[in-house]
């Protein structure tokens, strides 16, 4: 459950024109850079009926962006920790991984589950990550999605909700830009190399995929 806390967050830990000149430096090497909005989470909490509420504010992208290191100079800590959204997209018995192509700013030339991405201001976590197979794969949705856990990359700073998706198993992953490619797995046989938080999530893709074939 999402708790949404009013205003817009910017932080008070760096100063706001080094950001600003590491962000159009960001630009300047890669033009696919888009400042647009997206929540920050301020905190988790257990609910106490087996959920987790997430407390987050609207803040803007180039207040995470710019938290990686990279050749324009070490990482700047905004404090900025992004909610996202992860999914094991499984036709029944394999699940949908790809490799993150040489644009993308974090994890280029890396394995991991497919979809995956930010969850927009207004948005719905649910259907954002049906909204993310679209776009990435060009596929669509048999149901709905189910929330199934809860994760911290620290790796990109993200908090991820992690969903199960069901596809067709005939159905083809059409390459974008995000990916370069796509392949259908075995939940234990994702390639390398491989993001860390993918890493994490073949356990949880095993449970999808044993839940999905105790359910046929």
């Amino acid at each position: 459950m999402l708790v949404r806390v009013e205003g817009r967050f910017v932080p008070s830990t760096v100063a706001l024109d080094e950001v600003d000149a590491r962000w159009n430096a960001l630009c300047a090497a890669n033009p696919r850079y888009f400042d647009g909005a997206l929540l920050q989470v301020l905190g988790t909490s257990r609910n106490g009926h087996g959920g987790v509420q997430i407390h987050v504010q609207e803040c803007s992208y180039r207040f995470h962006a710019v938290q990686q290191d990279g050749p324009h100079g070490p990482a700047l800590d905004c404090g900025v920790r992004p909610l996202g959204v992860k999914a094991v997209a499984t036709d029944g018995a394999r699940v949908l991984v790809g490799r993150r192509s040489r644009t993308v700013a974090f994890h280029p030339g890396a394995w991991e589950f497919v979809p995956g991405g930010s969850v927009e201001p207004d948005g719905s976590p649910a259907e954002q990550v049906v909204r993310e197979l679209r776009e990435e794969a060009k596929l669509e949705s048999v149901g709905p999605a189910v929330a199934v856990a809860l994760l911290f990359d620290p790796t990109t700073l993200t908090w991820e909700i992690v969903h199960r998706l069901r596809i067709d198993a005939a159905a083809i992953p059409e390459i974008g830009w995000e990916y370069d490619e796509f392949r259908m797995v075995a939940p234990g046989d994702l390639p390398g190399p491989s993001t860390a938080v993918a890493q994490r999530m073949q356990s949880i893709a095993a449970r999808v995929v044993a839940g999905a074939q105790a359910r046929e």
